[in-house]
């Protein structure tokens, strides 16, 4: 069974994910630093996409099988040559 993201809100301090399970998740904004300082407006041009969430202005993706797993941003991680 693939979980996908159905619809993103958004109060001050969370983000709120409703699955196509009938979950709804509350993350964080302090787990992603750039939600976490964009303005309300960047962050409600959310894409909603098969495998998560991606925010053109803002160059944030979050997978929602990385919201499950309980993982918040790793760009920090990522920045390491292969």
């Amino acid at each position: 069974m693939t979980i996908s993201a159905e619809r993103v809100t958004f109060d001050d301090d969370t983000m709120w994910v409703a699955l196509s399970d009938g979950r709804t998740l509350g993350v964080p904004l302090a787990w992603f630093p750039r939600l976490l300082a964009a303005p309300p407006a960047a962050r409600a041009a959310v894409e909603i996409g098969a495998f998560g969430l991606h925010w053109q202005a803002l160059d944030e993706d979050i997978s929602v099988a990385g919201l499950l797993a309980g993982q918040g941003d790793r760009t920090a991680e990522g920045e390491r040559a292969a």
